[in-house]
């Protein structure tokens, strides 16, 4: 088949959303605007595949101009988070999300919607669909009014898990470092459990190893969790129900498989991840939740409290799902997809490996193309 021609149109979704308080930096307060591009072949479609991601920038991707290129219209929707999730909200990144499916619906015309779940994207696909087909969501994890239930989403015509990971507080959980028992000296780590330290434990690791390894990473979550509420709560009892506290965590990239790549074999290299060396990047300025707030954590991070854990979400949709794994992924071992597809039991599921693909498609456009004939064929085979 030949390369389908496309123009890419930049366009803006705009609401109205009243808030106690703002979270993004500048921007008219109580108006949300919603970045987003449609990449439109020349070829007519009722059916659109939409992505989005928590903190977006993927619209310039390879997968995303490569489904473009097989006839695939593709929106990309940046949420208002753009580039910074410093104090994100999951609940109002699903919001901006549904404002895009929306106007794709009822302005752009498309019949049917795709939702295209990639990376980080994934659990954010879940968490809509999920509210989409069983709305529960009033409030944030730390008890704001946020009435995603009102918005009445649309639930969509199916769902892709593209080199999806379980969900921020999931994977953050399993990626964060468990040395640090102190958030207040978090370079004073417990040797046992320092993966990067000259005389830590050294792969091979035992069962027994990673079971206590991962044990103290969710303990590690909970500590911080406990004292969020914490503070959450001195701030309210001291009249003060709309004020934020800022902090960093430290040590976010510990993932003993990114080290022994014996653990959830792949094809991916070790010692290595999608952001580079772990060892850096596990108290880099790049990591995953190194600066963030009181309820930000609770929405995106927090192991017990986020409801937009992948796999709670994905156990409370149903519909058609593909699920494409790329077998060199740098970022989302196998694991992260096998555990998806067993929760999704009411989903009608399609699996397949791209041999080889990291989690980009970077400098491999013979496999992004891969990825893309099967998201084709595949919305062909439900359109009949």
């Amino acid at each position: 088949m030949s390369a389908s021609r496309y123009e890419r149109i930049p366009y803006l979704v705009m609401f109205d959303e009243k808030s106690a308080f703002k979270d993004t930096y500048a921007g008219e307060i109580g108006k949300v605007v919603v970045e987003a591009h449609l990449l439109k072949p020349e070829t007519p479609s009722d059916s659109v595949v939409i992505f989005s991601h928590p903190i977006g920038g993927g619209a310039y991707l390879p997968l995303i101009g490569t489904l473009a290129k097989h006839g695939i219209h593709t929106i990309y929707c940046n949420t208002r988070y753009r580039g910074n999730d410093t104090a994100l909200i999951m609940e109002r990144a699903a919001m901006d999300f549904a404002a895009c499916v929306r106007d794709a619906k009822e302005r752009l015309g498309y019949k049917k919607v795709y939702l295209g779940g990639w990376s980080g994207g994934g659990a954010l696909s879940l968490f809509y669909q999920a509210q989409a087909q069983d709305p529960r969501v009033t409030h944030t994890p730390a008890g704001d009014p946020y009435d995603l239930n009102a918005a009445d989403f649309i639930p969509a015509d199916g769902i892709m898990l593209l080199a999806a990971h379980l969900s921020r507080n999931l994977t953050l959980t399993e990626w964060l470092d468990p040395s640090i028992t102190d958030e207040t000296r978090p370079f004073d780590r417990d040797p046992e459990l320092d993966l990067y330290a000259p005389d830590g434990p050294k792969p091979p690791f035992s069962d027994a190893f990673i079971e206590k390894y991962r044990a103290a990473q969710i303990a590690r979550n909970r500590r911080i969790t406990a004292w969020v509420k914490d503070e959450l709560a001195a701030l309210k009892a001291a009249g003060k129900p709309n004020h934020e506290r800022c902090f960093t965590v430290q040590g976010t990239m510990a993932d003993p498989r990114f080290v022994d790549p014996a653990i959830d074999p792949s094809d991916r290299k070790p010692n290595w991840c999608m952001l580079g060396d772990p060892s850096v990047v596990n108290d880099g300025p790049v990591g995953l939740a190194r600066f963030t707030t009181l309820r930000s954590w609770l929405s995106q991070w927090s192991y017990d409290d986020s409801n937009a854990d992948g796999i709670k979400c994905a156990a409370r949709i149903s519909g058609p799902m593909l699920v494409i794994e790329n077998s060199a992924d740098d970022a989302c071992t196998p694991s992260h997809a096998a555990r998806l597809m067993a929760a999704a039991t009411g989903c009608t599921q399609t699996h397949h490996v791209v041999t080889g693909a990291n989690h980009y498609y970077f400098g491999q456009p013979d496999l992004a193309n891969e990825a893309a004939r099967h998201i084709r064929d595949w919305i062909a085979g439900l359109e009949g």
